[in-house]
């Protein structure tokens, strides 16, 4: 059914209530979020969990689009119903993360083929070349600052999530994302030549 009626037709006065909900929001009543999370919560998660197939990142991608609404004021009652605007916004976000999740996946796929590829059948000339690579790999790490290395550690080398480097380090979740993302970019700029 619907989030937007209780008999699954449409009506006009649900999106009226939504419009005021959000513009409660804006207005700074907090507990407006939280009746518009009860209402579209499952619509997001629902839809996130579909693209994503992981609960976990569907249940970050939930709280972030939320936030996001509460934050900022991208949302415009004039152009369409709440629901409409969360379910683009969440599909949006969901094909950017797994955009996201398969460069990432590449990169370290092709630094592990590289690895192990140069290891199984090296001579004593590509063995120092492989030493040498692996000096620009430590040296390339070295050059992230402590809590970027921390956080690409803990969710590489231990399979950690966001959400649960997030509680294990007491940091907020956008925290650990943006260390994350400037971490890979970083280590993927530094790399480039040796990935090639």
């Amino acid at each position: 059914m619907h989030p937007d009626s209780l008999d699954g037709k449409s009506t006009n006065t649900t999106p009226r209530m939504d419009t005021e909900l959000f513009q409660a929001l804006k207005a700074g009543q907090s507990s407006a979020l939280g009746t518009l999370y009860d209402r579209y919560g499952a619509l997001v998660y629902g839809l996130a969990l579909k693209i994503l197939q992981n609960p976990q990142e569907a249940e970050d991608l939930t709280q972030e689009i939320f936030l996001h609404l509460w934050r900022t004021n991208t949302y415009n009652p004039a152009r369409g119903t709440l629901s409409s605007f969360l379910t683009v916004m969440t599909r949006s976000r969901a094909i950017d993360k797994l955009r996201s999740r398969g460069t990432t996946h590449k990169f370290l796929e092709r630094w592990g083929q590289t690895m192990t590829t140069e290891i199984s059948s090296a001579s004593p000339f590509e063995l120092a070349s492989l030493g040498e690579r692996s000096q620009q790999v430590r040296d390339a790490l070295a050059q992230l600052s402590e809590n970027q290395r921390q956080i690409l550690e803990m969710s590489y080398y231990q399979g950690l999530s966001q959400s649960e480097i997030a509680a294990q380090l007491n940091i907020p979740l956008g925290t650990v994302k943006t260390r994350a993302r400037q971490g890979l970019l970083k280590l993927r700029q530094t790399l480039q030549d040796f990935l090639k």
